[in-house]
């Protein structure tokens, strides 16, 4: 490695989000700031990422520099609302990107609103039907997290075309509620589409304890009263469907079944959200051209250890041999103990309430920056 006494400093940037508080380039930015104080030479590559939740669009087009589009979409109560996805150049052909959150998320509703049971994905189908009707694109992206349904995607499936027939051949709307009286499932009428990929960052299957009303449902509002008539009812869609094989596949749950409902439908593969956008943003190259690797989120927890951004972004400088650095909002133990970032700063360790750390991210995140001993951490491996 580089004497870093005779040399600038080479830093990447790459942090997710700040729940509540930064988006994931704002964050990158506020904490590169923050460097150029006591380093003002140094070289800073910033980097935004993302794993298949909110920011997922945002990460993807500001990396492959494409453009955010709108469309009238509808939330998970079926409320009107405008919503944005990204269009990218991307291996010869034109990307659509979109997140799942951005139409049904669990983020559109109030607390009091959460009703699964009566929520679904349509608005995710009419953004897809969006930009398949409007850009044509090869290939479609999908960020599947932070959801308010528990659909098995059959919200989504219906605004492709998709209808879902009782034993008389009248239309089921596409709710966890009413899919016990689906009889039939006609794909005569869905709208052709192009290869699509889920950025999914969990293992859930659709169905079982590990499933995902057991699982995520009760963030959403599910209660143990109605766990297991949504259960059942996706027990049905599956039954219904045929496509045991499916429902069984790591992922098939997420984004409250959602995954089942691309694998199934829209014949999409899963993938992790995190190397998606690692690919897309030639993220090893770019760690090992740096002295130090910078990275964090809202909250670094024993979740962020499971395959999140910021882990995985420690694991692949390790690789490399380059020291990481995490500031965070928040750090639990598990994090800490974790092994696998050199420095971790937690902004609520600074003295400042909650509120204040939310509300003041952006300055607290230059400050913590700003009183980091960089070149120390970067002379202690080279």
């Amino acid at each position: 490695m580089t004497d870093l006494n005779k040399a600038s400093l080479r830093v990447l940037v790459a942090c997710d989000k700040f729940k509540d508080s930064l988006t994931a380039p704002e964050a990158c930015q506020a904490i590169a700031d923050g460097i150029l104080i006591p380093q003002p030479a140094a070289s800073i590559d910033t980097c935004p990422i993302a794993d298949g939740g909110e920011g997922f669009t945002l990460a993807m087009v500001t990396a492959l520099r494409g453009s955010l589009v709108s469309c009238d979409t509808i939330d998970a109560l079926g409320r009107p609302i405008t919503a944005n996805y990204g269009i990218a150049d991307f291996g010869g052909g034109k990307l659509a990107i979109l997140e799942m959150a951005e139409a049904a998320g669990l983020w559109r509703l109030d607390s009091a609103e959460r009703n699964p049971a009566g929520a679904d994905t349509r608005g995710v189908g009419l953004m897809i039907r969006h930009a398949v009707e409007n850009y044509k694109p090869d290939r479609i992206l999908v960020g599947i997290g932070g959801s308010a349904t528990n659909d098995g995607g059959v919200g989504m499936a219906h605004a492709l075309g998709v209808r879902f027939l009782d034993p008389q051949g009248r239309p089921v709307p596409p709710r966890p509620d009413r899919l016990a009286d689906v009889a039939r499932i006609d794909m005569d009428e869905q709208l052709p589409l192009p290869e699509i990929v889920a950025a999914c960052d969990v293992t859930n299957p659709l169905l079982g304890p590990n499933g995902a009303t057991a699982i995520f449902g009760p963030q959403k509002g599910v209660t143990p009263e109605t766990a297991a008539t949504i259960e059942s009812a996706l027990a049905h869609l599956v039954e219904r469907s045929g496509d045991f094989d499916n429902a069984a596949q790591p992922g098939a749950g997420a984004a409250g079944g959602l995954g089942f409902g691309l694998l199934h439908f829209c014949a999409a593969t899963l993938a992790p959200g995190f190397d998606i956008v690692a690919a897309a943003t030639d993220l090893p190259a770019r760690i090992r051209a740096a002295d130090i690797v910078v990275t964090g989120e809202g909250s670094l927890d024993h979740q962020s250890l499971q395959g999140k951004g910021p882990a995985e972004i420690a694991r692949l400088a390790r690789k490399a041999s380059r020291p990481v650095v995490a500031l965070a909002g928040h750090v639990d133990t598990a994090a800490r103990q974790s092994g696998i970032f050199d420095h971790i700063i937690a902004l609520d360790e600074s003295g400042e309430t909650l509120e204040t750390c939310i509300r003041q991210a952006a300055k607290l995140l230059r400050r913590a920056a700003a009183s980091t001993p960089w070149q120390s951490l970067g002379n202690q491996h080279a």
